[in-house]
């Protein structure tokens, strides 16, 4: 089994600015492709088992650890709105053996309370182009989101006819946007804003 040694630094900001969630299990997971190489630079180790399958489809939580939705905020349709990760779950944050902080993020693991009507799911061709672009811009060296794995589900979601549902596993720096200060100004206050921001740099500017 993989190494799931994952800590919830973000826990520590008000709680307005997430929601603690349970992902839907998948019904038939199976590996559509795992990044072993990632795994590795991770220091989680390289060959996964059932039990990573489970976690990395949202089947069953990491050990230890406390998942959850990012609230965030921003402009959509030329209206400012509370957005938020309508179907995306953060596992936790893992600490590479260089000290670098990455979170790791499914997406496709089903709603939370931030999908405003959506099913929070997510099919196969997507997630893998995801993981293919992320790979090259990592390639060339561009800053970018890097995908642990995409995994098929067993479940059959609707985008424009019958796809296969999958989800995809992506690790980053964090998961923090403009739309996290958006939302912490729009509608919850100054103390929140300076949370936000106090979080930031002692994430990412120590």
């Amino acid at each position: 089994m993989l190494v799931w040694n994952l800590e919830s630094s973000y826990l520590s900001l008000p709680d307005s600015l997430y929601a603690r969630i349970a992902t839907d299990p998948a019904p038939e997971p199976a590996w559509a492709i795992f990044n072993a190489r990632l795994a590795e630079a991770l220091g989680m180790g390289s060959l996964p088992e059932r039990e990573d399958l489970l976690i990395l489809t949202g089947s069953s939580p990491p050990p230890h650890s406390t998942v959850y939705a990012q609230a965030y905020a921003g402009h959509q349709y030329g209206h400012f709105a509370m957005l938020g990760d309508g179907r995306a779950a953060v596992l936790g944050e893992f600490v590479d053996p260089g000290g670098t902080r990455w979170d790791l993020q499914l997406k496709g693991s089903g709603p939370t309370p931030y999908s405003r009507g959506g099913d929070g799911k997510a099919v196969l061709g997507p997630m893998l182009r995801e993981y293919l672009v992320g790979e090259y811009l990592n390639a060339l060296g561009l800053p970018c989101t890097r995908a642990l794995s995409v995994a098929l589900t067993g479940e059959t979601v609707w985008r424009d006819g019958p796809k296969p549902g999958a989800v995809l596993c992506r690790g980053a720096a964090s998961h923090l946007r403009g739309g996290t200060f958006q939302y912490a100004a729009g509608f919850l206050g100054r103390d929140a804003v300076r949370a936000v921001a106090d979080y930031a740099i002692a994430r990412h500017y120590p």
